[in-house]
């Protein structure tokens, strides 16, 4: 049944597309056609000769059917009016009720269910003798159900009355009052990126349960993605993704819809600044008290401690301050240096996120490891501390081997920005939370996350007995600091191969030859060889300049024992209408916790048995590179980062899984069972 009921909807959208065209012919006419419902031409009461008034156009479509509004949206036709009026007498545009949105695979339509009028201005010129007059005019419009759309015309004539007191009808009042206004002062918008973005002048004390916009011109923007909307005093600020119109238009006119219930407003916008900032408002909007977000944000940096890049540092630090013996102040100046670095890199890590986001990219936590020569620069410094630690050579400088202040916040820097990957548990929603408030509390919450990850090194600084706990320094150090090295070197592997699925192989290879050349170079010019240093170092700079001419457009994705479909919002969209549950996850090769969780739950054989035997379509979105499509999703689930997992059961709504996954979660969910 699903298979006949999709096949009837694109047989449904296909006659709308067909019928497109007609309504950008003049309105040709043909014969009258009302089989799937009924129209009627009414006066709205006497006009006075040189003044206005209207008349209405009411449509009473059959149960199951709908019209549409004057922009369809991706599919549908918009009515197509031929007057027939005395001589001198002039027709306005049509007036429309605020439409509803109606989406079906993934396209959505701005429609009218149930009996709507449209309301037409008209004028009547001075010196009209008073009397009755017959107005006619000839419709063509779309009625469409869940599965056919049918054109419908017809010819209608009404009486109007000029002069005198003409009787009205009954329902007019009504009618009029489901107009929404138009806004006495005009709004402002702009195109940034692949984003409009309007400023509509608004009270901030007028409720606003699911706001949507609605775009008069057709195709300017993406009409099923989703709106975000935030306020900023007296000023609504709505954010959506462009459509296929290029072409920024000098004006626009539209309508904002309240509460999906009727009630909205008209407006007209111009061109100009639209404010940044403001608070997410709408049906995403953030709920979650800040000091609990501010709990998850200590929380997460605090195990960030725990990643294979970052232990490495944070133990060698603590041993500095276990060499440094009994000095207090000391202790302290450095666990408060090293904190200060920590929190100063995550803020500007952050505010550089809402920047970029507040320019129109679509950029999440994590965003500098989507770009390849970033990796090239993590991979350079990763190979370094490696081999540091494995002492290939000594370097009194670098952060991780230098007492005092300095060193300590130079470290906490390096800290934060390799530990920055992925988002964990506590800190998913902390993060995603900062990407919805406004900035000066999103600022804080990246403060507390660099917090969280210092705490540490904070409290070995200022409590005593925990640096009592440390090992008495020795000989054994050297060891342990070449131990160390290992999960250094992993991470620089890791980064290696993040190079190769970012940039393809020849971009991998010149990455990891500009990673090794300065080790040699250093070790060359530690053992008095300065021509294979100087050697060296000519090669770096070689294999540095051609690095941005050796990235590669496409990589292929990584194999999965689910065979995923790959992640596109109409690719959902069809997943979800074949009736089959669905699983999406979303993920990248930078992210520890999404691959962990890939061999543990996602990538074994008992879960493809199960999703087999279950019919469950598996969905991938892969955010290695820049993708706005995935961002955009992320931020509807209000997440900063990967990973994310959703399950869809059959024919329902999406529900977010925990961050950490179970080996056998996904079965039983497969299975039917919680």
């Amino acid at each position: 049944m699903a298979f006949f009921r999709y096949l009837a909807t694109l047989c449904a959208l296909a006659a709308a597309l067909l019928a497109i065209p007609a309504a950008a012919q003049n309105c040709p006419r043909g014969p009258d056609l009302m089989d799937r419902g009924s129209a009627r031409l009414v006066a709205g009461g006497a006009i006075a000769p040189g003044e206005s008034g209207q008349l209405a156009l009411d449509f009473l479509p059959n149960e199951g059917w709908h019209g549409y509004w004057s922009n369809p949206g991706d599919a549908g036709q918009g009515m197509c009016i031929d007057w027939d009026l005395p001589e001198g007498w002039q027709a306005g545009e049509p007036l429309y009720p605020v439409p509803q949105t109606y989406v079906t695979q993934g396209l959505m339509n701005h429609i009218f269910e149930g009996e709507h009028a449209v309301l037409l201005p008209l004028t009547v010129p001075e010196g009209t003798p008073p009397g009755a007059y017959e107005v006619g005019l000839y419709a063509d419009w779309l009625t469409c159900s869940d599965t056919l759309c049918v054109p419908q015309r017809a010819s209608l004539t009404t009486t109007v009355q000029v002069g005198g007191t003409g009787t009205t009808h009954p329902g007019f009042e009504a009618w009029r009052t489901a107009i929404p206004p138009l806004l006495d002062s005009a709004a402002r918008f702009e195109f940034r990126g692949d984003f409009l973005r309007v400023a509509i002048p608004l009270p901030a004390s007028l409720e606003l349960a699911a706001p949507h916009v609605f775009i008069e011109t057709e195709n300017v923007i993406d009409y099923a993605a989703p709106q975000v909307f935030r306020r900023d005093g007296d000023m609504l600020v709505a954010e959506i993704a462009r459509g296929s119109l290029r072409e920024e238009p000098q004006a626009l006119r539209g309508l904002l819809a309240f509460d999906g219930a009727g009630g909205g407003v008209q407006f007209e916008a111009e061109p100009g600044d639209v404010p940044n900032g403001g608070t997410r408002i709408g049906p995403n909007a953030l709920e979650t008290p800040l000091a609990l977000l501010l709990g998850g944000a200590l929380l997460g940096g605090l195990l960030l401690n725990l990643m294979p890049c970052v232990f490495p540092i944070l133990s060698l630090k603590a041993l500095t301050l276990a060499r440094a013996g009994g000095d207090e102040r000391q202790a302290r100046l450095e666990g408060l240096a090293y904190t200060a670095g920590v929190v100063m890199a995550c803020l500007a890590l952050g505010a550089l996120l809402l920047v970029l986001r507040a320019g129109g990219a679509q950029v999440g936590w994590a965003f500098q490891l989507q770009e390849p020569l970033v990796v090239a620069a993590l991979l350079v410094l990763a190979t370094l501390i490696t081999a540091n630690f494995m002492g290939l050579f000594e370097i009194p400088s670098l952060p991780i081997r230098t007492r005092g202040e300095g060193g300590a916040f130079a470290t906490g820097l390096l800290a934060a920005v390799v530990a920055t990957p992925c988002t964990g548990p506590f800190m998913a929603a902390a993060l995603g939370a900062a990407l919805l408030l406004p900035a000066p509390q999103a600022l804080l919450l990246f403060a507390a996350l660099g917090l969280g990850l210092a705490l540490p090194f904070l409290l070995l600084g200022f409590v005593p007995a925990l640096r009592r706990m440390l090992p008495r320094p020795g000989a054994w150090m050297q060891t342990f600091r070449r131990l160390l090295a290992i999960p250094m070197g992993l991470t620089a592997l890791a980064l290696v191969w993040l190079a190769f699925r970012l940039g393809g192989t020849s971009f991998a290879f010149a990455a990891l030859a500009l990673a090794i050349l300065p080790v040699v170079a250093l070790s060359a010019s530690r053992n008095g060889n300065r021509l294979v240093a100087l050697i060296a170092v000519l090669a770096a700079l070689y294999f540095a300049a051609s690095l941005p001419f050796r990235m590669e457009e496409q990589v292929a994705s990584s194999e999965s024992v689910l065979e995923p479909v790959a992640y596109s919002e109409a690719a959902l969209a069809d997943a979800r209408a074949s009736g089959q549950p669905v699983f999406l996850w979303f993920t990248a090769d930078w992210c520890l916790t999404c691959k962990v969780n890939e061999q543990v739950a996602i990538e074994r054989e008992a879960t493809r048995a199960a999703f087999e035997d279950a019919g469950v379509v598996a969905m991938r979105g892969d955010w290695t590179r820049r993708n706005p499509e995935i961002t955009r999703f992320l931020e509807q689930w209000e997440a900063a980062g990967v990973p994310l997992y959703i399950w869809y059961p059959a024919g329902g709504e999406g529900e977010q899984l925990p961050q950490v996954l179970t080996p056998a979660m996904l079965a039983e969910l497969a299975e039917g069972r919680d």
